[in-house]
């Protein structure tokens, strides 16, 4: 059986069709829109496409950045249209189908559970290190994501008060509104916010990565005890089989070797660690773990 994810992004929402091996046959990518209704319509139009492509109407699932209520309540989204609506009940009812609605980290973690590094394994984690830093649960080949639909927020719990202390840094204001989260240091804008506070000097996030055994090797080492000890705190809440690291500073070369050192497969001595991993999905992760929960959802799998 065929299915569909899209993929909704705050600059573009792409859809990808799979067919029953999970070979992507069709994609199509349009910009996303900043009003909801023509929002809506934009999925509407992808779903007919890729409805066109399979020759019936497919199982379909949306991975998108923001909060989901199970219960169908308000999304929570802070850079897409949805922020406030009930956005899986009005796709549900555009779209005249069950649509399966879900963090895209969540998303992300799932394709990587199923079809990625994390193949084989009970308990995965995904960790998405990027514009903003989240995450995703999968048990036993199934998305996890709590009665609220936060678990895997993890850029919001607090980042290390002692890295913070003794690197100087102030404590960060974060995009939700609060001090202190993980995503304020360690996303992409955290690293280069660290740099200018640490340096004074106003780098990209891939300018710092450049230097980091080099001018920022101090801004570097802060970056990976801060991400360390973000590893440990969700080895130690969901004591998972992997941990698959996805987003642009987990394609920083060498990051695995340096989290390490850093000590983030530390637990307690004697304890086995859980195991890190890069994704191996690529960008169409988040489709294709939206595809595969849409034909969960639908009793399929």
């Amino acid at each position: 059986m065929a299915a569909a994810g899209i993929d909704l992004g705050g600059t573009k929402i792409e859809a990808r069709v799979f067919d029953d091996t999970w070979v992507e046959v069709a994609r199509r990518r349009v910009p996303t829109p900043d009003r909801y209704e023509d929002l809506l319509s934009a999925i509407e139009a992808l779903a007919s496409f890729a409805d066109t492509v399979a020759g019936c109407k497919v199982p379909l699932g949306v991975g998108s950045a923001g909060v989901f209520d199970p219960q169908g309540g308000p999304a929570v989204a802070a850079n897409l249209a949805v922020n406030g609506h009930p956005f899986g009940a009005d796709l549900t009812g555009r779209l005249r189908r069950p649509v399966s609605l879900m963090n895209d980290a969540v998303a992300s973690a799932l394709s990587e559970a199923v079809f990625g590094a994390g193949r084989g394994a009970d308990v995965v984690v995904g960790l998405s290190l990027g514009t903003g830093v989240g995450g995703g649960v999968v048990r036993h080949r199934r998305p996890d994501e709590g009665a609220l639909g936060v678990a895997g927020e993890v850029g919001h719990m607090a980042a290390a008060a002692h890295v913070i202390v003794d690197a100087g840094l102030p404590v960060f204001a974060c995009g939700c509104g609060r001090r202190g989260c993980v995503e304020a240091y360690v996303s992409g804008p955290g690293l280069a916010r660290m740099a200018l506070h640490l340096t004074g000097e106003e780098l990209t996030p891939e300018e710092v990565a450049a230097q980091r055994q080099g001018a920022m090797s101090t801004v570097w080492t802060c970056w990976c005890d801060l991400t360390a000890a973000l590893i440990r705190q969700i080895t130690l809440t969901v004591d998972p089989d992997i941990i698959v690291l996805a987003g642009g500073l987990s394609r920083v070369d060498g990051v695995l070797g340096d989290l390490r050192s850093a000590g983030a497969e530390d637990v307690f001595e004697g304890v086995r660690p859980a195991r890190l991993a890069l994704a191996e999905g690529g960008d169409a992760s988040a489709a294709r773990g939206a595809a595969y929960a849409a034909l969960q959802a639908g009793g399929a799998l």
